[in-house]
């Protein structure tokens, strides 16, 4: 339990400490599969997702090249600055109503269409090199959750491999998951974007290819690991089909629930969460509140 600093002594620490034991007697090593959501599990995602910032610089640079994109959605938002429109596209979607959030796709699909992945990469590492969090005030490479991060070494020194399962960007994650998770950008399962090979690169359409969210976790999951995970960590309902899928295994298997209580250290919400708190009892998901059980949120 000593690798768990930033947790508090209770049942959700108990949960995760009891369960990495019988794992590790009952479980092979290349079978000990851990998944983790990204946005609010790992990192913030309030007052916007990391990733709508990086998006709606471009879309407001994009509506300043092109006077006529400012009339219509998302620019119109972006220019103006309207992290709200965003944000409520996000809970709409969670909630069952996907019109804003098409509205909002077609944007982000055309946003970098036709650049080439290493100039995307690029672009993305610019960003984070100089993007703070906007209400906390801290670089969001320092946005990560302590005690997650923790979670992950400690399951790592148990012999598990850690992937993350967001549906944020794949490859706007991959930058900067090895640095800030441990993770490299090979065990990335994230949303994407067509590609296609133009002149002897790689350049991203504006073709979606796979919203990593809801019950295409799971199927990602499978498709890109080839196992069920025996451990997953969310905090929203699109990461309650990746939760049972983890459950539904015949050993051991854990599924954690992040729940943001904490006004005074980081945010207090629960929107688009509200279906996963309600299912965590009578799924046996242990809930790591960030009030009672986390010492320290960042580090």
């Amino acid at each position: 339990m000593e690798e768990l600093h930033s947790w508090n002594d209770g049942p959700t620490k108990s949960a995760i400490v009891d369960f990495v034991g019988r794992a590790t007697e009952q479980v092979p090593p290349e079978e000990r599969v851990a998944v983790f959501d990204n946005d609010g599990t790992l990192w913030c995602e309030k007052p916007a997702y990391i990733q709508l910032d990086f998006l709606v610089r471009r879309l407001a640079e994009q509506a300043a090249a092109d006077p006529a994109l400012a009339a219509e959605q998302p620019y119109q938002a972006a220019a103006a600055g309207d992290l709200a429109w965003f944000g409520d596209a996000v809970t709409k979607h969670y909630n069952g109503d996907d019109s804003a959030l098409k509205v909002l796709a077609g944007g982000i699909l055309s946003a970098y269409a036709g650049m080439s992945v290493e100039d995307h990469a690029d672009r993305i590492k610019d960003f984070f090199a100089e993007a703070r969090h906007p209400s906390l005030g801290r670089p969001y490479t320092a946005c990560g959750y302590l005690p997650m991060i923790e979670l992950l070494r400690y399951l790592e020194t148990n012999g598990f491999t850690n992937y993350i399962v967001s549906g944020g960007g794949r490859d706007f994650m991959r930058p900067v998951t090895p640095s800030m998770y441990g993770v490299p950008p090979e065990r990335v399962i994230g949303s994407s974007v067509g590609l296609d090979f133009v002149d002897g690169e790689l350049r991203t359409t504006a073709t979606p290819e796979f919203l990593n969210d809801g019950p295409v976790k799971a199927v990602r999951i499978w498709g890109r690991v080839g196992r069920r995970p025996i451990f997953a960590a969310g905090n929203s309902n699109g990461d309650i089909q990746m939760l049972q899928y983890t459950a539904g295994g015949p050993g051991p298997s854990l599924g954690l629930l992040v729940r943001h209580d904490d006004a005074a250290r980081e945010f207090s919400y629960t929107a688009g969460a509200e279906k996963a708190l309600d299912l965590a009892e009578s799924s046996g998901w242990a809930v790591a509140s960030m009030r009672d059980d986390w010492t320290s949120v960042f580090d």
